[in-house]
């Protein structure tokens, strides 16, 4: 049996062992992607934009399942106060009790799922079942090319910077360091790509042009809370294929001591420690890789 074929036995045996292949989830009278939009609605509400992000929903499907929610009386849909453009879906006084009678009745599955499990079984199935989400969030990231001035690079830019802030002995001032500003980040000079997990921004780099077959790569982040699922390895290759595609020999890159990780990551995918090629007052490495063949 090939990996295919294994991951299709698998996926055949959870959907029926959770019971979604009825039109009656968890016997409430509607079928799974029903009762799963009502559950991220949320006591909070939501804005339907996020929630087709957040789902991988078309706009089309979305639509159609809120629809079917208003007319059981579960919610509302207006336009959001904050964006008169965009709609935003709030729970009834009636979607509040059917979401509190999902959320029991999904802990009573659950309890049926592990009850007939020896301890020794349900530990492994509880891990095994934490590494599969992993994997499979893994799996759901893309990389993109992106416009470095956009809301969600910036965000992202953002946030790099406050970590490298934080993460200096003597802090950090971009303005002190080797530039890497939006108009750098853009053909012919260099390009910027954006990770997106569920709808969001989870990760970045940029790899700017600085001379004759030479690239530096800048500005590698990826969120705290999407570490561990292989981005900034994904990143660094996306990179590298885009150096490529530019027709450059070579990659170069220069990190603190304190980013322990990157250097790590760097190291094994073939980058080689070199004399400073920069002045950047808080480099206290510098690396460079051969690009050719």
């Amino acid at each position: 049996m090939d990996d295919t074929q294994r991951l299709r036995r698998f996926n055949r045996t959870v959907t029926r062992r959770i019971g979604v292949l009825t039109d009656d989830y968890l016997g409430h009278g509607r079928p799974l992607a029903e009762s799963r939009l009502l559950f991220e609605v949320g006591r909070e509400g939501a804005d339907v934009r996020d929630l087709r992000a957040r789902l991988a929903l078309d706009s089309g499907y979305a639509s159609r399942l809120l629809r079917a929610l208003e007319a059981q009386g579960l919610v509302r849909v207006q336009a959001s106060p904050a964006d008169a453009r965009a709609r935003r879906v709030a729970l009834t006084a009636k979607g509040r009790r059917e979401v509190d009678a999902l959320d029991r009745d999904s802990q009573a599955l659950a309890d049926a799922l592990l009850a007939p499990l020896s301890e020794r079984q349900r530990t492994r199935m509880l891990a095994a079942m934490d590494e599969v989400e992993a994997l499979l969030r893994a799996s759901s990231v893309e990389i993109r090319v992106a416009d470095p001035a956009s809301a969600e690079a910036q965000a992202c830019l953002r946030a790099y910077l406050d970590e490298l802030d934080a993460r200096f002995e003597t802090g950090f001032d971009a303005a002190r360091s080797v530039s890497a500003n939006p108009h750098e980040l853009v053909p012919p000079q260099g390009v910027f790509l954006l990770g997106w997990l569920d709808g969001g921004a989870i990760g970045c780099g940029g790899l700017k042009v600085t001379g004759e077959r030479t690239g530096e790569i800048k500005r590698m982040w990826v969120a705290p809370g999407a570490r561990g699922l292989g981005v900034a390895q994904r990143l660094l290759d996306a990179l590298e294929a885009q150096a490529h595609a530019f027709g450059l020999g070579r990659v170069r890159l220069d990190t603190n001591r304190t980013l322990v990780e990157a250097r790590a990551l760097y190291v094994r995918n073939g980058y080689r420690e070199i004399p400073a090629y920069n002045d950047n007052p808080y480099a206290d490495h510098w690396f460079e890789k051969s690009l050719q063949g």
